[in-house]
């Protein structure tokens, strides 16, 4: 992975076709997808269920591109080491998921991923300004984590202190949740580089109709450029 600043549009496969996968990820990157981001869910630090170890091992064969994975789960380092095996890319952790988030991506890293950090919608930025130097990715939740097809709550004012915290590290913006063509142009305006889009991605498309996915790519990465 090569660090820019430019836009990068992540579709979340969680709004993708549950019987498809495979193709749906094909899909996606084909009609120009930057990341593919895999949200796992455990039913205990969030309210549903997702992807574990294995699903995501047979998602990666499919991922030309970044595979991008956020940890919606407590405990998460004894995981650690399953979602490297796994193929991840990115691993991402959530600094509300335990106590010792610096040990989190210190294991993340030593596995050979790039690490992230995500905080919810109550946590402030200042939460991760003594993490920087460990970190290769912020992810902004723009709303509570758990479920797709949310509102979107406005966390510009964070993403602009956090942008002002990274100043000229190696560091990603994130943001997770509500994201379309009518969000995107804000958020990116704050800072934010990696947009992460599930309904706006996949609405109205389908493996046998990829190009309503390009279309949607292409409409929230030109709202987002200005």
């Amino acid at each position: 992975m090569t660090f820019n600043r430019s836009i990068k549009i992540a579709p979340s496969i969680l709004s993708a076709d549950f019987a498809n996968f495979g193709a749906e990820i094909q899909a996606i990157e084909a009609q120009g997808a930057d990341w593919v981001h895999i949200d796992v869910m455990d039913g205990h630090f969030v309210p549903n269920l997702t992807f574990g170890p294995p699903a995501v091992k047979a998602f990666r064969p499919h991922v030309k591109t970044v595979m991008d994975v956020h940890l919606m789960i407590s405990p998460v380092d004894a995981y650690i080491d399953a979602y490297a095996e796994a193929g991840a890319d990115i691993l991402t952790a959530h600094i509300e998921a335990g106590p010792h988030t610096h040990r989190t991506l210190q294991a993340i890293k030593g596995a050979g991923m790039k690490a992230g950090v995500a905080l919810n919608p109550g946590t402030p930025a200042q939460a991760v300004e003594h993490l920087l130097d460990l970190t290769d990715l912020i992810c902004v939740m723009t709303v509570n984590p758990g479920f797709g097809g949310q509102k979107f709550i406005d966390m510009t004012d964070k993403i602009r202190t956090l942008r002002a915290m990274i100043g000229d590290r190696e560091v990603h913006i994130e943001i997770d949740g509500g994201v379309d063509t009518a969000t995107a142009p804000l958020v990116a305006a704050a800072g934010a580089d990696v947009l992460v889009a599930g309904s706006a991605v996949f609405r109205g498309g389908s493996v046998d109709m990829p190009s309503v996915y390009g279309d949607n790519i292409k409409a929230i990465r030109a709202a987002a450029q200005g």
